[in-house]
């Protein structure tokens, strides 16, 4: 099955708008890859987020990624495009906030009341909210095949949150609402990247957006310190998320944003979903239901026709 999705995914990312950058390739292992990376996010924010609790965990994980990432930076990079980087600290500051501290933050929550791949499957909206910005705010038309891919993401959603809230638990429906609204600003923030930092390089967005998120939440340590030393197995799992499936994963995102645009790098949300859902399965024996698979199956299909992936035959 996950062979047929990654094919598929392959064979409608291929067939995007002419007019845009090319996806070669090298391209799709990356959005594959990446994909991975921020699937098995979901399983690590899971493990570890009972023990240090969600402000300390994101904390710590972007902090984590900035300090990794901060040598690869200086080193790497010009002394003319660190400047420019330093120059567009405001918009970067606003990448932090939007692409980082408060969706990770969201998601982590969300995580102490519903399963991780719950979570991936809601992540799997951003490229919904992703095209609406682009029509809402850089006037990007919205076609017919859009609308109703739009129709059929919220439908999707409502399919998702209904199965979920069958079983009603204290704190689910704020949860449900937080990782609902995650992806919102990682759509806000896909199109601000590519509207507001074009001339930035890739390693420099992936870098001081984690800077930026981490001193955004570095306050509100105060009153958010785990109550007691989280288990090893916890901290194993805050490393993977901070140089894993952060450092890295950041680092490959950013480089798509640059290399094939905004629209089709977050196309890589169509098999975070797939991903989300299989590592918590094998790992932690998450259960997959059947209306799972059809809000997932839904919101894909909405995406795929919002982003212009797929398109309606006249």
């Amino acid at each position: 099955m996950l062979k047929s999705i990654v094919d598929l995914n392959l064979c409608l990312t291929m067939g995007l708008n002419r007019g845009v950058p090319s996806v070669s390739t090298k391209h799709l292992i990356l959005l594959i890859s990446l994909a991975a990376l921020w699937g098995a996010s979901f399983l690590f924010m899971r493990i570890a987020v009972p023990e240090f609790g969600a402000v300390a965990l994101i904390a710590a994980r972007v902090i984590i990624a900035a300090l990794v990432l901060w040598p690869f930076w200086y080193f790497s990079e010009s002394p003319s495009t660190r400047k420019i980087a330093l120059d567009h600290w405001p918009a970067l500051t606003v990448v932090g906030l939007l692409n980082s501290s408060i969706p990770f933050v969201l998601f982590a929550y969300s995580m102490l009341y519903i399963t991780g791949g719950m979570a991936a499957i809601l992540n799997g909206t951003a490229p919904i909210w992703g095209a609406v910005v682009a029509w809402a705010w850089l006037g990007s038309r919205l076609s017919i095949s859009a609308t109703i891919g739009l129709l059929l993401g919220f439908v999707g959603v409502v399919v998702l949150v209904g199965d979920e809230l069958s079983v009603p638990s204290e704190g689910k429906i704020l949860a449900i609402a937080a990782a609902a609204f995650a992806p919102v600003l990682y759509g806000i923030a896909a199109n601000y990247t590519s509207e507001k930092l074009s001339g930035v390089s890739a390693l420099s967005i992936a870098m001081f957006s984690q800077v930026t998120a981490g001193i955004s939440l570095l306050p509100l340590l105060f009153w958010f310190m785990p109550e007691s030393m989280p288990s090893t197995n916890a901290w194993f799992s805050l490393l993977a998320l901070a140089v894993v499936c952060t450092s890295l994963a950041y680092l490959m995102y950013f480089k798509l944003l640059v290399d094939i645009g905004s629209t089709k790098a977050i196309t890589v949300t169509f098999l975070i979903p797939i991903f989300g859902s299989l590592w918590g399965a094998l790992f932690i024996n998450e259960v997959i239901t059947p209306m799972m698979l059809v809000g997932m199956l839904t919101i894909l299909l909405g995406t795929a026709l919002v982003t212009g992936v797929a398109k309606l035959n006249r």
